[in-house]
This record gives structure tokens, sequence and C-alpha cells, in this order.
């Protein structure tokens, strides 16, 4: 049976300052002997500070991202090989905001080429941190355009065929999937637990038709879009959905430790 996971993705957020008193608060209010496996994704720059408070305790850590290659003049990246090296066991890989897909957008229209993340270079992170044995956290997920367009399932089956090019399964085994509706992210609007759960068992049996049966139940599929402490039980009792993908959630030790004794 496959374990619950919850994952926080503190995305441009937290100081060194701030990163240490939500670790500190979350150690306390998360049992240590829960069934749930947790992990911090924060930033590059607080990843030491995680670390270091992680060190003894059940959490897990890891990365928003990653570059593929091992080195070399790529400014401002970091690989696959820094990552394993600062122990991180888990990476996002794919994120709709790399992708330039926002459900909220922030920015000027101007700038999304800025945001250029294709099925071709998540590919190639993948393999990148496969290598290293880093857990990658591949997302998947639709634009309300699409949605109502009706091509939710094509869409998600394009992602992931693209994505897991060349991999088998037994490399992507224990691997994670996270669904993520692209207009649920950063919007306060929330995917209809059915319909979630309906989306992640449409993407283990796209991945049963691109690896195998035994390789695509080793994955685990979790859901995120304003995963709160409030929907989160109800999200994650659906029969198809393994845990979730946290934002905004994540960033209140409170919240976040709620949407934990949820799964």
């Amino acid at each position: 049976m496959r374990k619950k996971l919850v994952v926080g993705n503190w995305k441009m957020n937290m100081t060194r300052s701030q990163a240490t008193a939500a670790i500190e608060s979350l150690l306390l209010l998360i049992d240590p002997n829960t069934d749930v496996e947790v992990a911090i994704c924060p930033t590059y720059l607080t990843l030491e500070t995680v670390a270091h408070l992680l060190r003894r305790s059940h959490f897990h850590y890891g990365a928003q991202n990653v570059f593929w290659m091992p080195g070399g003049a790529f400014t401002g990246n970091v690989s696959a090989s820094m990552l394993a090296d600062a122990g991180c066991t888990f990476c996002i890989v794919g994120h709709s905001e790399t992708r330039g897909r926002f459900g909220k957008l922030e920015v000027p229209e101007s700038t999304l080429s800025y945001f250029s993340e294709t099925n071709e270079t998540v590919n190639l992170k993948l393999k990148a941190l496969l290598y290293q044995s880093i857990h990658p956290i591949l997302c998947v997920g639709e634009t309300l355009a699409e949605r109502e367009a009706e091509t939710t399932d094509a869409v998600i089956y394009e992602q992931l065929k693209g994505a897991l090019d060349g991999i088998e399964g037994v490399e992507f085994y224990n691997g994670v999937v996270a669904y993520e509706p692209v207009w649920a992210i950063g919007t306060g609007k929330t995917c209809d637990s059915a319909e979630a759960s309906r989306v992640c068992g449409f993407i283990r049996r796209a991945l049963t038709e691109i690896f195998d049966a035994d390789a695509a139940d080793s994955v685990r599929i979790l859901y995120g879009g304003s995963v709160k402490g409030s929907n989160a039980a109800d999200l994650f009792s659906q029969p198809d959905i393994d845990g979730g993908l946290v934002g905004g959630a994540s960033l209140d030790a409170d919240e976040f430790s709620r949407v934990v004794r949820g799964a």
C-alpha cells in the first residue's frame, strides 16, 4: 500500500529566520509517529537552514527545481549532484509556474517568455534527478481554457508522455506525480474532490500504458491546487489521491499541520 505523502512547496517565500521559525513550529505540531510522509521544498537559499533543522527528524526536504547539466557555464542554475550533496530526497519538476502557465498572473504578460519550461526540459531534468537517486515530483495539469475545451486528459497525457520519454518503469519506481490544475493554483479555487480523484486515476492508467502496471502502482499521485486544512481530509480520502503538493498553506505551520492531519 502506498504511504501518503504531503509536500510543502514554499515557492519564493521565507527568509532564513522565517524558515527557522516555521520548521521549529512544524516539528512541534506534527506527530513524529505519523504514518504520513512529510517533505518541505524551500528556496535554495534556505535549503541549508531547513536541512540542519530537520537532520534528526521524520521530515524529508527537497528542492523546487533543478538544471539537467552536471556543471558548466549555466549562471544561476543548480545541478542534481549539488542537490544530492545537500541531502535532498525530493525535487519538484515541471511546475506550471516554471512552464509559464499561471492560475493567477502576478507578472506582466510580456514577461511570460521568461518562464519557458517544456516537456523536453522536464524530461532532461527527470533523468538528471533519477541518476542521482532523487525522487522527482513531476507536475502536470491543465489551464482553465483547456478544461473548458474538455481537453484535460489529452493535455495531461501529452505532458506525461513527453516528460517520461526514454525513462523505464524501473527507473521511475516509487516516483511521484502531482496533478495541479493550473486554474486552481493560487486562485483559491479547488478542483472538486471526485474530479480530482478521477484525473489522478487517469494519470495512473496512463502510467500503466507508458510503463507497466507494477511501476504505475508504485507511483504516488498527489493533488495540488489550493489545498488547505479545511479540504485536505476530503481530498486525501479519495481512492486515487495519495497526498498533496501544498503551496500557500505550507507557509503557515498551523495550517500545514492541519493538512498533514487530513492525510
